[in-house]
């Protein structure tokens, strides 16, 4: 452990000083990406899914009439615990209006991968969200996805319609999931 600890330090002392010298290229998006998609495309199904965690599995095709936040997150990423708590909230305040939070965890480093992992973070996050565990990234490539955190919005038909990467726009989130939820599902969806 120890080891570890003095290896993690090394590792991060290199990488600042790297960044601070402008060698590092991060792959964080820039800031203020929240946006709606310019053409909403049908979300991709749930895949390679190891385990659901605090839920059944869940398919998006019998979500529909729903509004679904997918969450792309892993327990070590200090970006993603930091927008945890909104996360949480908007499930908590919606959840009995219509959204559905599924967090997906990716994992980042191969510990992450444990199933005990991470339903221990899980516990002691408090989640109480659906976790879908995409150990091999199958759903994370479905989204075209490159980030941690990254939140996408599925409208009542199925389609994403929003993403935002990264910490921040907590606001203009919120704001477009309590748009989602007041519009009427379209005729025969």
């Amino acid at each position: 452990m120890r080891i570890r600890s003095n290896v993690i330090v090394s590792t991060f002392l290199v990488a600042s000083a790297f960044a601070a010298a402008g060698a590092l290229s991060y792959a964080a998006p820039p800031v203020g990406n929240a946006s709606a998609t310019d053409a909403p495309r049908p979300a991709p199904e749930f895949q390679g899914i190891e385990t659901w965690l605090n839920s059944k599995p869940l398919a998006l095709d019998q979500l529909r009439g729903k509004v679904v936040l997918v969450d792309f997150w892993t327990y070590t990423c200090i970006n993603c615990l930091n927008h945890l708590p909104s996360i949480q909230s908007w499930h908590e305040k919606y959840k009995d209006h219509g959204l559905v939070v599924v967090g997906v965890h990716t994992p980042e480093f191969p510990y992450e991968k444990s199933t005990s992992n991470v339903q221990s973070a899980i516990n002691r996050l408090h989640i109480k969200h659906a976790v879908a565990q995409d150990n091999s990234y199958a759903t994370w490539k479905a989204y075209s996805n490159s980030y941690w955190p990254a939140v996408y919005l599925i409208d009542k038909q199925g389609r994403i319609v929003y993403s935002h990467f990264g910490e921040g726009s907590y606001g203009a989130t919120e704001k477009k999931i309590q748009q989602l939820l007041a519009e009427q599902p379209a005729v025969g969806s």
